[in-house]
């Protein structure tokens, strides 16, 4: 049969090795080599003791005499030792095994460090992060108040000449006028050395108080107006990491000073135009209402002051859009009310705690340095035109040069951080920041004279002169 001539082929058995395989060897109560770890009722070669940690070798569940699969329930395997392929089970009489898979590496197995950026220990950023390009003075995202200080300040100390000089040059004009109206206004106080002045002199001297203050305040609000308008472009350019000299910085705001004129004019009367309506409506109570006046006048002097505070927040970053984008005063002004809409109440903040801080440091220097001067040269308190009267008119001016040094400083830091809170809003709302590594490229390029926000924008497109 085919069966049987099949088997007659087959070559003949090795009965050597089978005899061998079937010997047993002393000193092992069943007959096993005492270093045989085969379970009882398992017949094969002794299995090797598996390292911990490294991959076991193919199962031995088709061996003869393998038991079944453990029964539900069962304990685990060892700790460091593999489990058995599915559907097979560990031999009888050794626990199964469990570990790491074949083919991949133990538990003792050592990883290369991570770098900065991909975790592990010595990283300081989240994996994938990637801090904003920092060129200039600021980051070119979104800033906070303490990066808007910091940068007004840096600015303000990269390019000193630019800032702090025409700061000081314009406060000195602004010193020198005040100085001057004192001096004629003190050559008219003779008046007084009769004594029981007429009513017309006392009305005089009114109106030349009156008048002093009103130029002053009005010669000193023109200047404050320049100063923060050509201030812009230093603080905007060192945003861009571009240095900024004193004629170069009066070369690029000098065609935009008329404009800005023209926008603190329309400003001025603007305040006239309430003040008129707060005045006559005033008035108008006192007449109408008599005692009960003051039930009136009280909540619309707060309504007043309320809607001041709100108007001059709207426009605080006018100037800034009128120096660099190319605009014009009305234009201006709608762009910042663009601008400040939805960050009213920071933009608020921000400015009046830089005022605040302006004005103590201000006060803290300045004001025991002209204290010193007065005490050490002494100061005229006499009310006619005495020679000691006219002789306390230096003491007067290095009082005021003391003072308007200190207050130009404070002026050149607020107007850097209004420079930088316009950049701040047009980062918020167009994606300024887009604008700016760009133009920075350009001004790496050559571009000597560039004014940032000045050509093309990302969300808005300058204009001419409006």
């Amino acid at each position: 049969m085919m069966l049987e001539g099949a088997a007659d082929r087959l070559p003949p058995e090795n009965t050597d090795r089978g005899d061998a395989m079937n010997e047993q060897v002393e000193g092992s109560p069943d007959g096993r080599p005492a270093d045989d770890r085969t379970p009882p009722g398992q017949t094969g070669p002794p299995v090797p003791a598996n390292p911990w940690g490294q991959p076991q070798g193919p199962s031995r569940a088709d061996a003869p005499g393998h038991p079944g699969p453990p029964p539900t329930g069962g304990f685990p395997p060892p700790y460091g030792q593999s489990a058995p392929p599915s559907g097979q089970t560990a031999p009888s009489g050794q626990p199964p095994q469990y570990g790491p898979p074949p083919g991949s590496q133990g538990w003792g197995t050592v990883y290369p460090p991570r770098g900065p950026g991909q975790g592990g220990p010595g990283f300081d950023r989240h994996p994938g992060y990637q801090a904003p390009p920092k060129p200039g003075v600021i980051p070119l995202r979104p800033l906070g108040l303490g990066e808007i200080l910091d940068g007004a300040f840096q600015a303000c100390r990269k390019n000193p000449l630019a800032t702090f000089g025409i700061a000081i040059l314009l406060q000195a004009v602004v010193a020198l006028v005040t100085v001057l109206l004192l001096g004629n206004f003190m050559s008219s106080l003779e008046v007084f050395e009769s004594a029981t002045p007429t009513e017309d002199d006392l009305i005089g001297v009114a109106a030349g108080i009156g008048a002093l203050a009103s130029v002053a305040g009005v010669v000193s609000g023109v200047a404050l107006l320049v100063l923060q308008g050509i201030l812009v472009i230093p603080i905007a350019r060192a945003v861009i990491n571009q240095k900024t000299t004193f004629g170069q910085a009066w070369r690029l705001a000098r065609g935009r000073i008329l404009p800005l004129l023209g926008f603190g004019l329309l400003a001025f009367a603007a305040s006239l135009v309430g003040l008129a309506l707060l005045v006559g409506i005033s008035a108008l109570a006192i007449v109408g209402l008599k005692e009960y006046s003051a039930l009136v006048i009280v909540p619309l002097v707060l309504g007043a002051i309320a809607a001041l505070v709100w108007v001059s927040t709207k426009l605080v970053v006018a100037p800034a859009a009128l120096m660099l984008e190319g605009t014009g005063p009305w234009t201006s002004i709608r762009r910042s009310w663009q601008l400040t809409r939805g960050n009213w109440w920071r933009t608020f903040g921000i400015v009046l705690l830089t005022s605040i801080i302006v004005s103590i440091i201000t006060s803290v220097i300045s004001a025991p340095l002209s204290f010193a001067v007065t005490l050490l040269f002494g100061f005229s308190t006499s009310t006619s035109a005495t020679p000691d009267a006219l002789d306390s008119l230096p003491v007067l001016a290095a009082s005021q040069a003391i003072t308007a040094l200190f207050t130009a400083v404070g002026y050149a830091f607020q107007a850097g951080v209004t420079s930088l809170l316009y950049v701040d809003l047009r980062i918020r709302r167009e994606g300024f920041d887009v604008v700016l590594m760009r133009e920075h490229e350009q001004a790496g390029a050559g571009t000597t004279d560039l004014l940032p926000g000045g050509t093309t924008s990302f969300g808005h497109q300058p204009g001419g002169p409006a």
